[in-house]
């Protein structure tokens, strides 16, 4: 990945927050066509000090169906790496924005976004009881923020246990995780404090959340 160092973000809590917030990877490895991608949810297991045996930058768990072909691809090439990419909020940045345009109006548009690329060795799993904690931890923590949240056992046993039987795990320890915010950092504080602003005027789904990281990012936060 490209990474000016001012959009280079290399803080683990930080990686960790987009990735949680933004679970929707896509999966990349090679084929013997080309590369294969999917996008499927994650779970981060962050690293874990007491435990020796564990990676030292954590691991990513998620599951493929056994109808996927990749997952295969994967299980037969366990030393092969792979690629996940979490994309974060991301927003149009219009010229007008700028200060700039009005002193000298060398200004061009441009895109902002975060991104976080994890790069790991992945094996695969059919263990059942390995699959059904998967299934139930996934669901846990994507419904623990509802009223009220549904769970897995509310569905009646041997319908789970069928749909286990359909998906195959995957694991990927996490040899490297690299961060790119591109929010402005690079342009001039009156540049940055107009794009926060054109932002937050805008009705596109990820515009305040983007704000929020010019802002932040941009030394704006007490502005």
């Amino acid at each position: 990945m490209y990474q000016p160092p001012h959009f280079q973000e290399t803080r683990p809590d930080v990686l960790h927050a987009l990735i949680r917030a933004h679970p929707l990877g896509l999966l990349i490895s090679n084929g013997p066509d080309g590369p294969v991608a999917n996008a499927i949810p994650f779970l981060l297991d962050p690293p874990d000090p007491s435990r020796a045996d564990f990676p030292p930058n954590g691991r990513l768990r998620a599951h493929l169906a056994k109808a996927n072909p990749q997952w295969k691809l994967l299980a037969d090439n366990p030393a092969s790496p792979v690629l996940v990419v979490f994309q974060g909020a991301d927003s149009y940045v219009t010229p007008s924005w700028y200060e700039t345009k009005r002193e000298t109006g060398k200004v061009v548009p441009t895109w902002n976004y975060a991104t976080v690329q994890v790069r790991g060795i992945v094996r695969a799993i059919e263990d059942q009881d390995w699959l059904a904690r998967q299934i139930t931890d996934l669901t846990a923590f994507q419904e623990g923020r509802r009223d009220a949240p549904w769970a897995v056992t509310d569905a009646p046993a041997p319908f789970i246990q069928s749909q286990i039987k359909g998906i195959v795990g995957l694991e990927i320890d996490i040899t490297a995780i690299h961060g790119k915010w591109k929010v402005s950092q690079n342009r001039p504080v009156a540049d940055r404090a107009g794009v926060a602003r054109g932002l937050e005027g805008e009705d596109a789904a990820t515009a305040p959340e983007m704000a929020r990281m010019v802002r932040s990012f941009g030394g704006l936060d007490g502005e």
